[in-house]
Order: C-alpha cells, then structure tokens, then sequence
C-alpha cells in the first residue's frame, strides 16, 4: 500500500523559513518522480515543485523558484521542500504526490500558514 504522509507545516512570519518532510512507503521511492502540490484558501491547486532524483533533475513553479528546493534522502524513503523567504501568498496546504506530469498518489496534506 503506497503511503505519503506529509509533515512539517505550520505558522511562520513573512520572510521566514520552513523545511515540510513527506515519508513515503509502498513503491520504489528511489526511483521514483515525486511532486509537491498546493492548494491555497479558496484556490485550485498549484504545481509547485518536482524531482526526478534518479537523474537528478528538479523543476520549479515560477513563484517559488530561487525560494524553494526540492530534495530526497533515499535512504529514508523521505521527500523534502525547504521554503525560504516565504510569503504570505505561500499560504497554503502542501501536498506530497507520487509521480510528476501524472500523480497517482498524494498524501493529506500538511498547512503552511505565512502570516504576521
């Protein structure tokens, strides 16, 4: 059974930092394409970041890129998102997804709330 569980979230004031974790279990994660996702108040959902950690490539939304990086440790089946420099526009729940152009799998979601 594929599990994504997500971690990390919560209240940070603008111009601060957060580092969201998501553990994964039930596929191959290390070759495997991983994604967060987010979903702000009231918004649709908005593709934020992705790896392919097995060729070593990432990809990031132009609103985050040179803020957010995107990482895997293999040896924990875990997923990271470091956020710098974040905005109250970063407000939103994050969500760790199996897969890149197609997600298949996603976790809950963890609440990331950028606010003075």
């Amino acid at each position: 059974e594929v599990q994504l569980v997500e971690s990390g979230g919560g209240l940070v004031q603008p111009g601060g930092s957060l580092r969201l974790s998501c553990a994964a279990s039930g596929f191959t994660f290390s070759s495997s394409a991983m994604s967060w996702v987010r979903q702000a108040p009231g918004k649709g959902l908005e593709w934020v970041s992705s790896i392919y950690s097995y060729i070593s490539n990432t990809y990031y939304a132009d609103s985050v890129k040179g803020r957010f990086t995107i990482s895997t440790d293999n040896a924990k089946n875990t997923l990271y998102l470091q956020m710098n420099s974040l905005k109250s526009e970063d407000t939103a729940v994050y969500y760790c997804a199996h897969g890149a152009v197609v997600a298949d799998y996603w976790g809950k979601g963890t609440l990331v709330t950028v606010s003075s």
